[in-house]
């Protein structure tokens, strides 16, 4: 290992001197921290470092949802916390897909506004009635503009071919994106800047003083004028917010001849979320089944919930249909029992934006604005 001692001249002077401000993480958040500070601060110097080779925690390993709001998770929500709340935990995720939009186009990063839908298991109870989604519908229209949003799609077995499915409800405005591409245009855009980006370097912890962080790394010590932490489900390193980690489980089929299946749905309140990609499914969720044991920073899959999702893609999804399983992988969220995420100074020239609680896609930019704002 190299360390940064013994580095050139050339490169200590091109990489790591006057960093004005240091990020730790290169997730979504990460990078449009970075974007938005270089426009707020033209000449400034920035610097991003990440632990893993790409991105570690979840921005491209997740199911790659544009969502902000499903009928049964605003229920649910409107039970458990203030009106106001809910609706501006809404307006957050639906602004930050317009603020994610103004830094890559849609095109690249294969959008598709698909539609959503919320799926009711012939075994499940649930409370939404037509009042609940006039409603939501009148809600929605305040801070989007747009009519008519929600609405029951009773037909969904038949459109799909699932089977034990009594009715859904769908978010027309809801779609999905390829996420290795929004991260890939987000890191080409920060390049582009002159944004440094080094990977494979883990922040152990840092040393604050007024005038600058020092950051202490396997490779020795970075110091910059004004530190983000933006490691979400990792954040307990750095503060004692109530943010911890949560994993999630994930797979992929092989390429299925006359799948009928095209959009995005969720399940079981959300506990479980599937899509196409193409010809494939791509299922994920299952953390009910074991909270304690997927509250996690270890990535990682189990038995018990791989063969949930199987059980679900057997009888419910595909039923009646052969597949593989062509890969399976697990990324880690940062979630708590407060939904919105948690951005704050914690000292004159360090900032935390993280808490994505599993919304990072339609989160992120807008979080990496408003920490822009904070300095």
């Amino acid at each position: 290992m190299i360390g940064i001692d013994n580095l050139s001249y050339w490169e200590k002077t091109a990489y790591l001197r006057n960093i004005d401000f240091l990020i730790i993480g290169s997730g979504v958040v990460g990078l449009s921290t970075s974007i938005f500070l270089k426009r707020k601060y033209k000449d400034a110097r920035i610097l991003i470092i990440e632990r893993g080779y790409l991105p570690t925690g979840a921005s491209t390993k997740n199911a790659g949802f544009s969502c902000f709001g499903s009928p049964t998770e605003l229920y649910d929500d409107l039970k458990s916390m203030p009106e106001q709340k809910v609706w501006d935990t809404f307006s957050s995720r639906y602004m930050g897909l317009k603020r994610l939009f103004e830094l890559v186009s849609k095109d690249a990063i294969a959008y598709e506004q698909c539609k959503s839908w919320d799926i009711i298991a012939e075994n499940d109870s649930h409370n939404i009635t037509n009042d609940f989604i006039k409603y939501i519908n009148n809600e929605a229209k305040k801070l989007t503009g747009e009519e008519n949003i929600y609405y029951e799609d009773p037909d969904i077995s038949s459109q799909f071919g699932f089977e034990g499915v009594n009715t859904s409800y769908c978010n027309r405005l809801e779609g999905s994106i390829h996420t290795g591409k929004m991260i890939k245009e987000l890191y080409k855009k920060a390049v582009s800047e002159d944004i440094i980006i080094l990977f494979g370097i883990n922040a152990d912890s840092m040393e604050h003083s007024e005038k600058e962080n020092t950051i202490n790394t396997p490779y020795g010590q970075f110091k910059a004028s004004n530190t983000i932490i933006a490691t979400n489900g990792f954040a307990k390193q750095w503060i004692k917010d109530d943010v911890f980690p949560a994993r999630a489980q994930v797979l992929i089929t092989n390429e299925i001849k006359n799948l009928q299946v095209k959009g995005t749905f969720h399940y079981n309140k959300g506990y479980y979320y599937f899509r196409n990609v193409g010809n494939r499914i791509l299922l994920g969720g299952g953390r009910n089944l074991n909270f304690q044991g997927e509250t996690t920073q270890e990535f990682g899959l189990t038995k018990q919930i791989q063969d949930k999702l199987n059980e679900l893609l057997q009888t419910v999804i595909i039923p009646n249909q052969s597949y593989k399983v062509e890969d399976t992988w697990s990324g880690i969220m940062g979630v708590g029992e407060n939904k919105s995420p948690i951005i704050k100074k914690i000292n004159n020239n360090t900032a935390v934006g993280v808490r994505m609680g599993g919304m990072g896609v339609a989160l992120g930019s807008q979080v990496g604005k408003t920490i822009s704002n904070l300095f």
